[in-house]
């Protein structure tokens, strides 16, 4: 899973386009953004967190773009089996 495929994946488990941002920031959702050398090691590294009125929360930072697609997936998909969206099949 990659920043190309993560849609897909969380369009699969019913996750609304409108709650995720890939790429740049946006108010009431979850955002995945690529940052150049954050920490000046001349690595890369992605962001994951939620945006509201301009904040950031439950901000993480990855230097690996697979494993912050993952945890994105892994919240998303974990609110919608709380709120009964997902779950076992009959």
């Amino acid at each position: 899973m990659n920043t190309e495929s993560i849609m897909r994946w969380l369009e699969a488990v019913g996750v609304p386009h409108e709650v995720v941002s890939i790429g740049s920031e946006a108010d009431n959702t979850w955002c995945l953004l690529r940052e150049e050398d954050p920490e000046g090691t001349g690595e890369a590294a992605w962001e994951v967190f939620w945006r509201e009125q301009g904040n950031r929360y439950d901000w993480a930072r990855f230097t690996n773009e697979q494993v912050a697609c993952h945890y994105l997936f892994g919240r998303l998909a974990w609110a919608q089996v709380a709120r009964g969206a997902v779950g076992l099949l009959p």
